[in-house]
């Protein structure tokens, strides 16, 4: 049975409207910083996902299935876009040594051009963009995003196992 908190404080209902205004503060700012990556990938011809994609697996040659973990999405998805940079020739699959049906998506030279080209532009927007910002403010905003994120996901997996334990007697939550 999951166990709720009986009593919310003045104080935890507080932090409770805080974190509705943050939520809709970050889903603001994601759609701001997505507008400008469609931009700065439109200029060189391409779109953020295929920017995302051809970021991911920069460093190292990757499965299409490992990428979209990596990137939080779906393999599907991922799949159309790798297809869409390999008929560009921005990518390729090359063969994996330690599965031979799943392929590693690597960039071509040509696509770590288009990668190189369109992060140069971000980069040159975020040192505009961040010029105003009192210096430390991105690094604590990160450090509580990040420990956000944390409790976000521990908060999921404890409902996944109280959902679990619900059903183990066939008797449902009250």
């Amino acid at each position: 049975m999951m166990s709720m908190p009986k009593v919310v404080s003045e104080e935890n209902g507080n932090m409770a409207d805080e974190m509705a205004l943050l939520v809709a503060d970050v889903f603001e700012a994601a759609g701001a910083l997505r507008r400008t990556g469609e931009a700065f990938a439109a200029a060189e011809g391409q779109t953020q996902a295929r920017w995302q994609l051809m970021s991911a697996v920069s460093e190292e040659a990757l499965t299409v299935s490992q990428a979209a973990r990596r990137l939080g999405t779906a393999r599907q998805g991922v799949q159309r876009v790798a297809n869409d940079l390999t008929g560009a020739r921005l990518a390729e699959f090359v063969p994996n040594p330690d599965h031979r049906t799943s392929p590693l998506l690597a960039l071509t030279p040509e696509g770590r051009t288009t990668l190189h080209r369109i992060t140069a532009r971000a980069e040159a927007a975020h040192r505009v963009i961040t010029a105003k910002l009192p210096e430390g403010d991105l690094a604590a905003a990160r450090t509580l995003l990040q420990r956000l994120t944390e409790e976000v996901r521990d908060y999921a997996a404890g409902q996944k196992g109280e959902e679990g334990k619900d059903g183990e007697d066939g008797e449902g939550s009250e």
